[in-house]
């Protein structure tokens, strides 16, 4: 489906492509993985024909259909029904030819839409939709009312729903809640056709991909299976090429001495020159330079505070004089606690948080709390709210007033901004190194709670190791909301759920919580506490 030969570009002053060549299997699901910055997105822009390579060649077949999602659906008047059936071109343009077709048409029209099976496709569309987190409600809603962040759900749903030859993904589970990723997932994992999937997902490059395309120093490198297979073999791949080498500069060390003993020796000339040549002919083994990541740095609080650190009793929290959002809350959070706060988009999950955090008051209720407790608190609206005039520097130097220029320059070195990038503003750091500074900025007082609501949007999967790391290693409570599932797994101990606008206990762990949020969308409704309990009963009947 898709193959790349000897791929060389040059942009934006630098190389990204140097020979890259590599024949991806048809059909097959592949995550391309590789460091921020080293050309993913650009490969993308390439298989799209946005961009012309230096020299190479990337071959498609002709009569391929290619489908990316790059950025939200337009918000026109059009049902998100109809929106995402306009997506299968063939069905709609042989539906608006049955309007005008002559009689002896009709019957070829007729047996291409039952082939493609297009009586069924409103209630396929109405599947995607709800395991994207859409309500029944929401499918005649038009779509100039749903906000941006849904319209990149509804730009996903268009291109599964077209079912392309090759589908393209760049981040889908970025817009998606731990919900959606689930689904997401699963769906991929049944994808019929190819698709290339950039993402930081370990459990999404585990379960859902077949091979994974690593770009590392201008080159492509496929591997079979997903991503723990993927580690393995390059782990195994690099202890290999480092044995080789070793084993190489002693050949030549070897050699070397033979021929500056005996070069100017005549009767061993001809064993010396026969060595040159030897020498000559080995070809050097090239180092793989494995790039450093930055620990990120989460000081524990200096000492326990006297448990618990929060306890709610039927706490009721809203915004203004609107409704509640959240109401019979009864809760207890102690100072070793890992929560992982679960629950689809728009049931609480961050309205918690800022209350958890200290920023939002209660209705009504009592909420007990220590005095002296410090919160660390990130969420995603941080970096959206950054000054981009303003450097590291400017934000460490207003962060920590009485340090010294060399103190403040090391602390952000710490953190994984490097000197170059000090003095340089917001607006020209990627991504991963504003979350990256925050995040170290957040915890930078060692505070006895860390709330970190989607903390990994724009980390790469080291960066995302880094982070579980040092929060393995961190001994204060944590509060953590994410649509990453791996790390959910290694940092949360329990877990609580949002839904019918309340939060309470989830009994099982995540393998248990995603069967429970792939059944609901299979049944078209949101998790709720009602199916959680129902779920739980029948567990333990079977049991």
């Amino acid at each position: 489906m898709l193959q790349i030969d000897n791929l060389v570009l040059n942009a934006w002053g630098r190389r990204f492509f140097d020979g890259a060549t590599v024949t991806l299997p048809n059909p097959s699901k592949v995550g391309l993985v590789g460091r921020n910055g080293v050309g993913k997105s650009t490969l993308f822009k390439l298989v799209k024909g946005e961009l012309t390579p230096d020299s190479g060649q990337i071959g498609i077949p002709k009569s391929a259909r290619v489908a990316t999602v790059d950025q939200e659906h337009p918000a026109t008047e059009v049902s998100l029904l109809e929106t995402i059936l306009a997506a299968d071109m063939e069905r709609a343009g042989l539906l608006a030819s049955l309007e005008s077709a002559d009689p002896e048409h009709m019957g070829e029209i007729w047996s291409r839409l039952m082939e493609i099976d297009a009586e069924t496709a409103p209630a396929r569309a109405a599947e995607i939709l709800n395991g994207l987190g859409f309500s029944t409600e929401d499918l005649e809603r038009p779509m100039a009312e749903f906000s941006g962040g849904w319209r990149m759900r509804v730009a996903l749903a268009a291109a599964l729903f077209s079912a392309p030859d090759l589908l393209l993904l760049d981040e889908p589970t970025n817009y998606l809640d731990l919900e959606g990723a689930l689904w997401l997932e699963a769906r991929l994992a049944r994808y019929p056709h190819s698709a290339l999937i950039i993402s930081h997902d370990r459990e999404l490059l585990n379960n859902s991909v077949d091979f994974i395309l690593h770009l590392t120093e201008r080159r492509l490198d496929l591997y079979a299976g997903g991503y723990d297979s993927f580690e393995r073999q390059r782990a195994e791949k690099l202890r290999l090429q480092g044995a080789q080498r070793a084993k190489q500069e002693a050949e030549r060390a070897h050699l070397q001495s033979f021929v500056d003993r005996f070069r100017a020796k005549a009767s061993k000339a001809a064993q010396a020159q026969s060595r040159m040549k030897r020498l000559a002919k080995l070809e050097p083994i090239a180092t793989t330079i494995e790039e450093r990541v930055s620990p990120f740095l989460l000081p524990s609080p200096p000492r326990p505070l006297a448990p618990p650190l929060m306890r709610l009793e039927h706490v009721e929290i809203g915004y203004g004089n609107g409704p509640a959002v959240l109401r019979g809350l009864d809760l207890r959070l102690d100072i070793d606690d890992r929560i992982g706060l679960l629950g689809v988009n728009g049931a609480g999950k961050s309205t918690f948080a800022k209350m958890a955090a200290g920023a939002l008051g209660i209705r009504s209720g009592r909420m007990t709390r220590s005095q002296r407790m410090e919160v660390g608190w990130f969420h995603q609206h941080q970096i959206e709210a950054l000054d981009p005039v303003e450097t590291p520097l400017d934000i460490m130097r207003r962060a920590r007033p009485a340090d010294s220029d060399q103190s403040q320059r090391s602390k952000l070195a710490q953190f994984g901004i490097g000197f170059d990038k000090q003095g340089t503003t917001v607006e020209a750091l990627s991504g991963g190194e504003r979350a990256r500074l925050l995040l170290n900025l957040v915890a930078m007082a060692a505070p006895h709670l860390l709330i970190l609501d989607e903390p990994t949007n724009h980390l790469d999967i080291d960066s995302r190791r880094a982070l579980l790391d040092a929060l393995n290693d961190y001994e204060g409570a944590v509060i953590l909301i994410t649509h990453d599932r791996s790390l959910m797994e290694l940092v949360a101990d329990r877990l609580w759920l949002a839904a019918d606008n309340s939060v309470a206990p989830f009994d099982g762990d995540m393998d248990d919580y995603a069967r429970f949020v792939l059944d609901r969308a299979r049944g078209g409704s949101a998790p709720s506490q009602a199916a959680a309990r129902e779920k739980r009963g029948k567990k333990a009947r079977r049991a």
